[in-house]
């Protein structure tokens, strides 16, 4: 006989399960979040899934239209450019190049950033105030600047892009995790850990870093998206991926000389720049909304 219950008790969340409610009952956030997997899959497997390959030419489709023009056909379902190559494929082939590559910019900046800021958070005195107001003159400068100022003096090239778009990004992760870090050591429940005789590197992990995942996951969500445009405007200026890369900046680049006769060749790699940005911003809200205190 099944025990009966005369008291229905409450079952209480775990903090996990609470923001992935919170997070999910945007229908927004979702979308962004089901976007953002499948541009993962693409970046992973895309060279593989891609009919043909980037620098592939076909001279019997010079500026073919996408399939659902009455020109064009299936076997190039966006379209050709000027040099008779697959968009679509190119677009496949150039997933890791943007959006890939935005992804390794950003863990790399946040690994230095996250050390510096959590080291600097943490001190006192002269040493945490200079380190602020050097971050407040970095900060000053707008990332897409200071990656064309690094780029300037290294180069253009794929691997020039990857040091100068994290080097502008660093300074914002210093400073997001030095404020939060800041901020939380000044709390009272830190005092009392302090009184309760735990060392700094017990106070720094078990009691001020759950307190500021919260910060570094929407920075974090936001800088992968400041760095897809740096890397695709850099790639747009020629100062980043040369042609024939299908880098989705190079590509606007490249069509810009058949913007009138193939707009094709523009609009659709820079809706793609736009989706992926789009999708990474919503779920970036959506997490800022459900790491949010209640």
């Amino acid at each position: 006989m099944p025990q009966i219950k005369i008291y229905q008790e409450d079952e209480i969340p775990s903090p996990s399960l609470r923001i992935w409610q919170v997070f999910s009952s945007n229908p927004f956030a979702v979308l962004g979040l089901w976007l953002v997997i499948c541009l993962l899959l693409l970046t992973v497997f895309g060279p593989l899934i891609a009919p043909y390959t980037a620098e592939q030419q076909d001279t019997q489709a010079l500026l073919l239209p996408p399939s659902w023009d009455p020109a064009g056909t299936v076997e190039h379902f966006l379209g050709t450019d000027d040099l008779g190559r697959d968009i679509f494929s190119r677009l496949l082939h150039g997933a890791h190049l943007t959006f890939g590559m935005a992804l390794w910019i950003v863990i790399s900046a946040l690994s230095v950033g996250l050390v510096i800021g959590s080291l600097s958070g943490m001190m006192k005195g002269i040493k945490s105030s200079i380190l602020g107001h050097l971050l407040d003159a970095l900060l000053s400068i707008p990332s897409m600047l200071l990656a064309i100022l690094v780029v300037a003096v290294m180069g253009p090239g794929l691997e020039n892009i990857f040091w100068a778009v994290g080097l502008a990004l660093t300074p914002q992760f210093v400073r997001s995790t030095h404020l939060a870090v800041r901020e939380e050591s000044q709390k009272e429940y830190v005092k009392a850990a302090i009184l309760d005789g735990a060392n700094p590197l017990q106070i720094f992990w078990f009691v001020i870093m759950p307190n500021v995942w919260e910060t570094i996951i929407v920075q974090t969500t936001l800088a992968i998206s400041v760095a897809i445009l740096d890397i695709a405007a850099l790639g747009f200026l020629g100062l980043g991926a040369q042609a024939p890369s299908p880098e989705w900046g190079a590509m606007i680049a490249q069509g810009l000389d058949n913007l009138l006769t193939a707009p094709w060749t523009v609009t659709i790699p820079g809706a793609t720049i736009l989706v992926s940005v789009l999708s990474i911003n919503l779920v970036g809200d959506g997490l800022r909304t459900a790491l949010a205190p209640r």
